[in-house]
């Protein structure tokens, strides 16, 4: 007599029990996507940055102009966590800014050291 006979069960339903026990064992079973999907982030868009000698920045005032490290035309990062995640172009969307994406950085490239 087989296992399978002992236990009462369909040689069919074998198969489906060991992948359900691997899922489980590997801790991925049972996610729900919608759980996942509803966790808020944060979304920015660099536009550029610039170093400034703490004696600079107590000097700025209204109408200071900061010189950033990107000319006119250069992609906008953005970013999630401080992570660049794609690049776009600054777009009007009615009389608010918005971004069109152009290029979505790779995932291996986003877990790379700096």
């Amino acid at each position: 007599m087989s296992e399978t006979e002992d236990n009462g069960q369909d040689a069919e339903q074998q198969p489906e029990q060991s992948t359900e026990r691997a899922a489980d064992q590997s801790g991925e079973s049972n996610i729900n996507q919608d759980v996942i999907r509803a966790i808020p982030i944060t979304l920015s868009v660099e536009v550029g940055t610039t170093t400034l000698k703490l004696r600079d920045l107590m000097r700025l005032s209204q109408g200071s102009v900061l010189e950033l490290d990107r000319g006119v035309g250069e992609p906008m990062m953005v970013k999630i966590n401080d992570t660049v995640i794609a690049k776009g172009e600054i777009v009007a969307v009615g009389d608010k800014l918005g971004i069109s994406v152009t290029d979505i950085v790779a995932p291996l490239e986003r877990v790379k050291p700096v």
